[in-house]
């Protein structure tokens, strides 16, 4: 018995199904070569399990599968591996609504099998399908082992009824074709068999309550649970972005103080440009005076003139410097806005200022290069007309040199004084520029770094929310597969009791069919007796001067008529009161089956309106970035 569970445990696996326990405690309990598996609700997997180990199979020798509510699939299944085996004798499929599927593949099975001696098709629907019961017909006919058939309560109509004779005058075989059985055993049986289906389905209804109610309640801890975690959420996502708000109102005020900032050194560079001019004015001014020294103080001039030019140059090269600071700075600062709009689009009206502030920089970066380089054409073409009349004069200022020279030498050396007073103040302006600039590096550097690790303190909270909900929303969708995946079984469930109860209808009508036929039979008992007694009493009545006591004996036999009708009225009462108990039964669970389902509807659509209400009100839309 143990090879018989684990082949059947194999056969389930290799079709990728769970083995059914019930059907492993019968394969365990397996008694001289009989597989009882009645009232067992099989499944499709294990049907075909079933089927394959049936084709190999020599122990097994009676197959009972009443009452188990097998599909069309399910038994065509079980059917084909019979047909192959050898060794099975008794085979009942009583009470499977076997249809024309059903039909077809006994049809099949009764051509190719030829070890089945006992076969019992009592309370199943082979008969309206005429096409299909023709065909278990015909292959009845060519059957040659079958010795016994049960065919009640199969709805045979007289067209069936025809194939049947048909086939019954061509077999030679089958020895026993039950049509009727002792009525007052099948009335029991029917009795047992409706308490015992009454007593399951409560049982099965019941059992559907509490899971039901057991799920719904999970089902609210659940939502609960959830409201409570979007709330918490929620006033955490509120504090967030209150922090981000305050943490922009401070980098707004930042980037205005920079702003000051660096509007007062574009004054002081203006002031210094200024002073240049000033400065370049003056040292023309002295060069003009100087063009009037003698040949003497020329060397001494071209000297203090490359002087000037490397301090210019020096100047133009330090103003350079500070241009390429500021375009590096400002690239950097472009580098910071993108990054900042990347991560978030709120800042883009402080970007756009600061991108027009660097433009409106740029602008005047660009007016001052052009200014100096206005200058520096201006400067080179005084210095060519200096040159040329410096030339020119040089032969009228040789002969003025004795006695301009010591008036001259008084004036150079007013200029040298005056020159090294401009030189101190411009040494000045250049040491406060400079240290203009690195003060505001220092802060743009500061800012910077303040700005960047502001940003990365968000973008890890933001990333860690977005972690949490995407886990939420996980967790949501797995509840709501679950929850449709009991709502599928308990669907699976109600067709079933459906089925049972559309059996128990039929058994319903079949029982009063035959109350009314037992109604009819009795009548017709009764009138025959009346007839006797009729003709019994007229050959008394001819005899009655010799035969009295004949007289009392047909007394007798009246009274104990009347005894007999009452008792039959008494019993024809007692079954009607039990049919309609039966029908209000009937009744009953029809309502409870519908109401189970509409409360099943009812739960669906709640599950899905709760989900539907929780993906809608999910915070991921209220933070997500406008398009």
């Amino acid at each position: 018995m143990e090879e018989l569970q684990r082949a059947y445990s194999r056969l389930c696996k290799e079709s990728g199904a769970e083995p059914q326990e019930a059907v492993l405690q019968r394969l365990h309990g397996l008694l001289r070569g009989r597989l009882d598996l009645a009232t067992q609700s099989l499944t499709l997997d294990t049907c075909r399990a079933l089927g394959k180990l049936l084709q190999k199979e020599a122990l097994l020798t009676e197959l009972v599968l009443s009452d188990c509510m097998l599909s069309d699939e399910g038994a065509t299944m079980l059917l084909q591996g019979l047909c192959v085996n050898t060794v099975v004798r008794f085979l009942d499929l009583k009470g499977n609504n076997l249809r024309a599927a059903g039909a077809e593949a006994l049809g099949k099975l009764l051509r190719q099998n030829k070890s089945i001696q006992s076969l019992t098709l009592e309370w199943n629907s082979l008969g309206p399908w005429e096409d299909a019961f023709a065909t278990f017909c015909g292959a009845l006919a060519a059957n040659s082992t079958l010795r016994q058939l049960d065919l009640r309560n199969n709805q045979i109509s007289h067209k069936g009824a025809e194939e049947l004779a048909l086939a019954l005058r061509s077999n030679a075989s089958l020895q026993q074709l039950e049509q009727a059985m002792d009525r007052n055993q099948d009335r029991q049986a029917t009795v047992r068999e409706s308490q015992a289906r009454a007593h399951i389905l409560s049982k099965e209804v019941q059992h559907l309550r509490e899971e039901k109610s057991k799920q719904f309640l999970d089902l609210m801890e659940t939502i609960d649970r959830q409201r409570q975690e979007m709330a918490k959420s929620s006033t955490a996502s509120a504090a967030r972005v209150g922090r981000l708000q305050e943490a922009l109102s401070e980098r707004h005020s930042v980037i205005s103080a920079l702003k000051a900032k660096l509007q007062m050194a574009e004054a002081a560079l203006a002031l210094s440009e200024q002073k240049a001019r000033d400065l370049g004015e003056r040292l023309a001014t002295a060069e003009q005076e100087q063009r009037s020294l003698a040949q003497r103080q020329a060397k001494e001039h071209r000297l203090e003139l490359q002087e000037a030019a490397d301090r210019e140059s020096k100047l133009l090269r330090d103003l350079s410097a500070a241009q390429e600071k500021n375009l590096r700075l400002r690239n950097q600062v472009d580098e910071l806005e993108r990054k900042v709009k990347s991560q978030q689009e709120q800042l883009f009206l402080s970007r756009q200022e600061l991108t027009t502030t660097s433009a409106e920089l740029k602008m005047r970066a660009a007016q001052a290069e052009e200014r100096l380089e206005l200058e520096k054409t201006r400067s080179r073409q005084n210095l060519e007309d200096a040159e040329h009349l410096r030339f020119k004069e040089v032969e009228h200022m040789t002969r003025h040199l004795e006695e301009s020279e010591k008036a001259m030498q008084d004036r150079v050396q007013r200029l040298e004084a005056v020159r090294l007073s401009l030189e101190e103040e411009l040494s000045q302006v250049k040491a406060a520029a400079l240290s203009e600039r690195g003060r505001a590096e220092e802060e743009l550097l500061k800012a910077k770094s303040q700005v960047r690790l502001e940003e990365q303190q968000r973008l890890a909270h933001v990333e860690e929310k977005l972690r949490l909900l995407a886990q939420a929303r996980d967790e949501a969708q797995s509840a709501c597969l679950q929850q449709k995946q009991m709502v599928a079984d308990a669907q699976a469930r109600a067709s079933q009791l459906g089925l049972q109860v559309e059996g128990l209808r039929r058994r319903l009508e079949e029982l009063q069919q035959e109350l009314s036929n037992k109604d009819q039979e009795k009548a017709a008992e009764v009138t025959r007796v009346r007839l006797e007694l009729q003709e019994q009493n007229g050959r008394l009545q001819a005899e009655l001067t010799a035969q009295e006591a004949l007289k009392e004996k047909a007394a007798a036999l009246e009274r104990q008529l009347k005894v007999i009708a009452t008792d039959h009225r008494e019993a024809l009462l007692d079954r009607e009161s039990e049919n309609a108990s039966l029908r209000e039964k009937l009744r009953l669970k029809e309502a409870e089956i519908a109401r189970i389902r509409e409360e099943e509807a009812q739960r669906a659509s709640f599950l899905q309106n709760a989900v539907l209400a929780y993906v809608q009100g999910s915070p991921l839309r209220t933070l997500s970035p406008p398009k």
